[in-house]
């Protein structure tokens, strides 16, 4: 049952329970694995647009985290005979494993439709719907908070003794892939808390920052865009993706919004208006940085072709630059896994250069 009243049958699978969620959909064909190990989806019941999902098994090398990390998941229709030589089990066992509430037997086309014509709403996943009132009551009562601290790390976590680059990962709800890709480059990565001040970062002398993805309202994370200002003005290399991006750009003085359905997909188009070339992107956010309020060094370089929304800053006079996409996403396209290569370069020369 979503805000607006609306109802929608299916049959309860995985560990079903009585669940209250912001309700998102996915546009993916393949990736369910990855998608519900993103620390981004925090809070949220996922449905998958795809009308079948599960063909090909769980392989929990594939997790993004160490849990599934959205409220529920919500299909057309669940394959639980997969086929695929690295299948490890089935993913009706992956969601009872991890105690995660399923529907299936959904009506997807029709709730994601609604979706996009009214907007993203909260609903409830309940076997009882003889009480509309009391659940309506729920669904109003259901609010985010404190998303990023529930999906941070509570240490730093050392990811590897490379001898490359020295990079400091701020980690909002970060995928293992992004520590991967610059583990895979040689660097030196360690993983630090949300809570992480600036002068403990610098205090550790990395040569670069990575700020990650996340999960929530960017604006909520007030602590955390005062100690991203501090790295700013300091003058660290610095690369965001995705909620990062977010928090540097309110950090500077800019603004976000909530989209009306976001952008959750592995086929988004973004234009890189330098390049004058567009690239597939793995995406999977509910705001967007608007543009207002930047600060004058600050130059939109990337747009996505859709909606004409902010996909990428530069900050010229500063070593930073940010996207809104996943570069480092999988499954999904790795058209700009280049985007690595560019951080460690403006790494090593202290200066952005596309």
């Amino acid at each position: 049952m979503l805000e607006d009243g609306s109802v929608y049958g299916g049959e309860a699978a995985g560990a079903f329970k009585e669940t209250v969620c912001e309700i998102v959909f996915n546009t993916s064909m393949t990736g369910y694995i990855e998608i519900l190990t993103d620390p981004s989806y925090a809070g949220q019941g996922v449905i998958m647009t795809y009308p079948m999902i599960g063909n090909y098994g769980v392989t929990e090398e594939d997790f993004e985290s160490g849990k599934l990390q959205p409220c529920a998941f919500l299909v057309h229709e669940m394959c639980d005979t997969p086929s695929n030589f690295r299948n490890e089990m089935t993913l009706s066992q992956l969601l009872v494993k991890y105690d995660m509430p399923c529907m299936t037997g959904l009506d997807t086309r029709s709730v994601v439709k609604r979706l996009r014509e009214s907007g993203t709403m909260r609903g409830i996943i309940t076997a009882d719907i003889s009480n509309k009132e009391a659940l309506m009551k729920k669904i109003k009562a259901f609010h985010h908070s404190g998303l990023v601290e529930s999906v941070t790390v509570d240490k730093p976590v050392p990811l590897s003794n490379g001898s490359g680059a020295k990079i400091a990962l701020m980690d909002f709800g970060t995928k293992r892939n992004i520590g991967r890709s610059l583990v895979e480059r040689g660097c030196e990565v360690t993983q630090y808390p949300s809570f992480t001040t600036a002068e403990e970062i610098i205090k550790a002398k990395p040569d670069g920052i990575m700020l990650s993805n996340g999960p929530g309202d960017p604006s909520d994370c007030v602590g955390i865009i005062k100690e991203i200002k501090k790295l700013y003005d300091y003058g660290m290399p610095i690369f965001a993706i995705c909620l990062g991006h977010q928090l540097m750009a309110l950090a500077n003085g800019g603004e976000t919004q909530r989209m009306k359905y976001g952008h959750r997909g592995a086929n988004h188009p973004v234009k890189f208006i330098h390049d004058d070339r567009t690239y597939l992107s793995s995406q999977n956010h509910g705001y967007m940085v608007s543009g207002k309020g930047l600060p004058s060094n600050a130059e939109i370089n990337c747009i996505n072709v859709n909606d004409s929304t902010v996909e990428g800053i530069i900050y010229h006079g500063k070593p930073v630059f940010t996207v809104q996409f996943h570069p480092e996403a999988n499954s999904g396209p790795r058209d700009t896994s280049f985007l690595f290569d560019r951080f460690l370069k403006m790494v090593k020369e202290g200066r952005y250069d596309d």
